[in-house]
């Protein structure tokens, strides 16, 4: 793929995309093979708890106001070199209090970062706010009313994300139908750790407008319909889901059935650091992998900018620099 096509990133996790740059940044002593040990998982995980595990290095790192800032910061310097003209970035601002910030000061820390970040940068972002499965109602609740406080900012929505197979959503389901009183755009990780079972108790529980991963939906014929029906978008991360053994091989990936199906699907990394990948190097596997052309890519990206929790003023623009780009 030619890294000159602009290209839109829907899941991505701040806490997981922490540049070897940034990191010796801030912690001057760490070495790129501790780095590598740390914080890049390896092709093969156990499983998915196995994977977040690497995630734990970037949160430690991410606790003062400073920290914040420099890794949201070094994000968009990584997405401009990969082309990404539009991303909604997430993370779980209850993880980030160990030297005494408060939520607010986490979310608005971000949040002022970003804006930074978009105008240096000149690539357009939304921030999700992250619940986990592990958390308690309490903490669901006090992620959600984040959300509504920050309502107007660069905050665009909610989520629901970590071990899915460990953890039932029973905690989670009073925060999402708040968040559905409230007209919170809601996305949720689902059929990732999990079978279609998972995607089905997500979307009868949570009420997403989209599903994070998502791919083991293709599993049941009810479920395909059901989401197409719904245009209910599934946020794709080939590389990921091959580390997190949702799949033996990339070449056994039900992406390309999911394309085929005709549901609406976006390419992203998940963990940029942790998957250590790109986007670009996404297209590249698909590319090869499943023969997949400029036209697959265009239609993923005009499918996410469509379910983008952004406004119609922004979504129109981005749009137009895609069909531009894409139909030369």
């Amino acid at each position: 793929m030619s890294n000159t096509l602009p290209k839109i990133e829907l899941h991505l996790h701040l806490d997981c995309s922490l540049s070897y740059d940034i990191v010796k940044k801030i912690a001057p002593n760490i070495t790129e093979n501790v780095y590598k040990a740390s914080f890049i998982a390896p092709p093969k995980c156990t499983d998915l708890a196995d994977y977040i595990e690497r995630a734990i290095s970037g949160v430690k790192l991410m606790q003062t106001k400073e920290q914040l800032k420099l890794v949201t910061l070094d994000l968009f310097d990584q997405l401009k070199k990969d082309n990404v003209i539009y991303a909604e970035i997430r993370f779980a601002p209850l993880i980030h209090l160990d030297k005494g910030l408060t939520p607010e000061e986490v979310v608005e820390t971000v949040n002022d970062a970003m804006t930074i970040g978009m105008e240096t940068s000149g690539v357009k972002a939304g921030l999700i706010l992250c619940t986990l499965r592990h958390f308690s109602e309490e903490q669901s609740m006090r992620t959600i009313k984040l959300v509504e406080q920050f309502k107007g900012t660069n905050v665009v929505g909610f989520d629901i994300a970590a071990d899915e197979a460990g953890f039932p959503i029973a905690n989670h389901v009073t925060a999402f139908q708040r968040a559905k009183r409230k007209n919170i755009s809601c996305t949720a990780h689902a059929g990732e750790a999990k079978g279609p079972e998972s995607v089905w108790e997500t979307l009868t529980n949570l009420y997403p407008k989209r599903i994070g991963h998502g791919v083991r939906s293709y599993e049941d014929k009810n479920l395909v319909n059901f989401l197409k029906e719904k245009n209910i978008h599934l946020e794709v991360c080939p590389t990921s889901n091959i580390q997190t053994n949702v799949y033996d091989r990339l070449e056994d990936h039900k992406i390309n059935e999911v394309y085929n199906e005709g549901l609406s699907i976006s390419v992203n990394t998940d963990a940029r650091t942790i998957s250590n990948t790109t986007l670009e190097n996404e297209y590249t596997i698909l590319k090869d992998k499943f023969g997949w052309t400029k036209m697959h890519f265009f239609k993923c990206n005009m499918e996410a900018i469509d379910h983008a929790f952004t406004s119609n003023e922004i979504k129109a623009e981005i749009k137009s620099k895609l069909i531009e780009a894409y139909q030369k």
